[in-house]
């Protein structure tokens, strides 16, 4: 049975949201499905409980229920693999996980592939923890590029802490409509689901806070490749806060236009690199997909992407 024990830090939470937000071991719901227990100061309590900074806390909640999808022998680009963390280059197209629409075909459905014996995917054995592959954090499907995945769910957690504290570094490359006014610079908004398009997201007064940091690599008048280093996770930042700016992700089918210089061009967005600490490991390890074969013919004769 899974377990956490520590202090609690940060601000005065309820319980549930404690684990949710600030640890991320589990979601609100997870807190609920997977029948979680917790004591504080030695005592047990309810989800409702408002912790605060300097209390003692322990948890233990039920294993995951086996999946119940399909394995598919997908290809998969593969940057990095040990006994508890996957790491690939995602091929632009692929959904991460199954949901309504998209039952197979899935990264999700790959990894459980490469999990169940192949001898490409053989693991060493990871005694007391059953494997299953977690997803720690997503690409859009039209975004290609780094991803890091978990074997197991005390992995999970080590991971969905990192990324929730921000000591992941994440860089992406992209083509943009047009040239930013700027060589560099940093766009803060606030992100909120579109109302008139669920599908959408938008800059608005009301919403969570989105802050990007972009650097020019190199323009050609109607194009530029920028790189862009998002410092927060919202869904589609990157591909809004790009759009709020006059200056969409060429080829961007949600928050762009068709492109009469390059009307077939798929979303130019890439996940480059990913920086981060891996369980028991004294450092932080550096992940990089190099720019995809969609990118060259727009770049040109003799241009290459960013180097970092």
């Amino acid at each position: 049975m899974p377990a956490f024990s520590g202090t609690v830090e940060g601000p005065a939470l309820r319980l549930d949201r404690y684990v949710a937000e600030y640890l991320g071991l589990l979601s609100r719901s997870q807190v609920k499905s997977r029948s979680m227990t917790a004591l504080v100061n030695g005592k047990q309590v309810k989800r409702s409980r408002i912790l605060k900074a300097g209390d003692r806390l322990e948890l233990c909640w039920e294993e995951a229920e086996s999946l119940d999808l399909t394995a598919q022998d997908l290809p998969l680009t593969v940057l990095y693999e040990d006994s508890r963390v996957i790491v690939i280059d995602k091929a632009q197209g692929m959904v991460v996980h199954p949901g309504a629409g998209n039952h197979s075909g899935t990264l999700v459905n790959a990894l459980l592939y490469r999990l169940q014996g192949t001898p490409a995917g053989a693991l060493p054995a990871l005694p007391g923890a059953p494997r299953r592959p977690w997803i720690v954090h997503r690409l859009d499907k039209d975004t290609s590029g780094v991803m890091i995945c978990a074997w197991d769910e005390e992995t999970l957690a080590f991971l969905s802490g990192e990324f929730k504290a921000r000591r992941v570094g994440k860089r992406y490359a992209a083509i943009l409509r047009g040239v930013l006014p700027e060589p560099s610079g940093r766009i803060e908004t606030t992100l909120c689901r579109d109302r008139r398009d669920r599908r959408r997201f938008t800059v608005g007064e009301k919403g969570k806070a989105a802050v990007t940091s972009f650097r020019l690599i190199r323009s050609w008048n109607t194009h530029s490749l920028v790189l862009l280093r998002p410092h927060t996770g919202r869904t589609h930042q990157l591909r809004v806060q790009m759009a709020h700016l006059g200056h969409p992700v060429l080829g961007d089918p949600i928050y762009g236009s068709r492109d009469p210089l390059f009307p077939t061009a798929t979303l130019m967005l890439h996940a480059k690199s990913l920086s981060l600490a891996l369980p028991g490991e004294p450092g932080r390890r550096v992940f990089k997909a190099p720019l995809p074969d969609r990118f060259r013919p727009l770049l040109g004769p003799g241009r290459r992407g960013p180097k970092s």
